[in-house]
């Protein structure tokens, strides 16, 4: 083994493994129900697996176009359109991803620059802050407010300076499972109204909306679209997290430069799942009755841990749900959801991981993308602690 003995370190020299990693790796050595890494355990679409399988066979495995396929573009375009009644050209403002985090890199690494100001809202997922850090920005965290995880309107202004350059909201939320309402998205059109600040909104779960409620993406809002680089996901869509295909919806202008960096990062992405996913958009009874099918999920979840001594208030959206282990433990989260996973066999996230101060509420969050029999050993485990 050889290793580097001078003095030059990397842009996160203080960033260590993801939280996911960490999790899913300790619940593989001590052979837990794995309820932390946000992935389904049951199988992808037998049609979508053929899909892919097609193409291949048909010969559609070299490189893809830059921007992506134009009929899954087509699709994408089809489907905001007929869902939000949300405008956007195949050609000039939709781009296909290897997945959302990629998207997400690559839109703050186009439009951030050193000393501009990027507001996050915590608890957030993880790879907002370390993108905006590499690019020389400056993160200003704004909390939300428990127990619902709400944004807090009369204290963000104050976040808001000359040099802020950059919003990054993200609904539904992970790793809360909270929802923006239609209030929400207008109190964020006049608060950038006449300034010169995009949107980042990462919808990677729009489709995952429970108790009869509705998304408000960005693209509802055309003062809000025009700024705007509506981020989206697949993977989470159809269940295919490993096959990394996401995609961004923006207007032509800011499309045009996301690709100039977008082309250095990757380039294209996989091909026949490209055209498999462009395929499978054209039934869209394939993603329509997401929410009504996680919603069974989430119910039967809080039903089955009803009885166990955490506290929890049922997620709105999102396949994942917080607990609150406050009459259990006073441990910290990352060390109470250690033990969980070595002593009772059941691994989570604490939600502390998911705050640059690592906030400790007594919240973990929990997956609940799974099957039935997975969810029931997990609630037997939850039951008993």
């Amino acid at each position: 083994m050889h290793n580097y003995t001078g003095n030059l370190v990397s842009k996160l020299p203080f960033t260590g493994t993801s939280i996911f990693a960490v999790m899913s790796g300790m619940a593989r050595e001590y052979n837990a129900i794995n309820l932390s890494q946000g992935f389904p355990d049951f199988p992808v679409s037998d049609e979508l697996v053929k899909l892919v399988n097609s193409f291949m066979k048909k010969g559609f495995n070299q490189y893809a176009p830059m921007p992506g396929i134009l009929p899954l573009r087509e699709g994408i375009s089809a489907m905001f359109q007929a869902k939000y009644n949300a405008e956007y050209h195949p050609e000039t403002e939709i781009t296909i991803t290897a997945g959302a985090t990629q998207a997400l890199f690559t839109a703050i690494a186009a439009f951030i620059r050193p000393g501009d100001e990027v507001v996050v809202f915590e608890p957030a997922y993880d790879s907002y802050a370390p993108a905006v850090t590499l690019q020389g920005g400056l993160v200003k965290y704004a909390k939300l407010r428990e127990p619902d995880y709400s944004i807090d309107w009369d204290t963000l202004p104050s976040l808001i300076s000359g040099n802020t350059r950059m919003i990054i909201i993200n609904s539904p939320h992970n790793p809360t499972g909270s929802i923006l309402k239609a209030n929400d998205l207008k109190r964020l059109e006049k608060l950038t109204a006449n300034r010169d600040i995009l949107i980042l909104s990462d919808e990677v779960y729009e489709h995952l909306i429970f108790d009869g409620l509705i998304h408000e993406s960005a693209c509802r809002y055309p003062s809000l679209a025009k700024r705007s680089l509506v981020i989206g996901s697949f993977g989470k869509t159809f269940h295919t997290t490993g096959w990394k295909c996401g995609f961004v919806l923006a207007p032509a202008n800011l499309t045009a430069e996301f690709r100039k960096v977008h082309q250095f990062v990757v380039f294209a992405v996989n091909t026949p799942v490209q055209y498999a996913v462009a395929e499978f958009l054209k039934k869209p009874e394939n993603y329509l009755n997401l929410g009504e099918f996680y919603q069974q999920k989430r119910d039967l979840f809080l039903k089955l841990t009803a009885s166990s001594r955490f506290k929890s208030v049922p997620a709105g959206g999102t396949y994942f749900q917080l607990l609150d282990y406050s009459r259990i433990s006073d441990e910290k989260e990352f060390d109470f959801a250690v033990r969980l996973t070595k002593e009772y066999g059941i691994a989570s996230v604490p939600v502390s991981s998911f705050y640059h101060n690592q906030a400790d509420n007594k919240v973990l969050r929990f997956c609940f993308a799974k099957t039935t029999e997975t969810l029931e050993k997990a609630a037997e485990v939850i039951c008993r602690i």
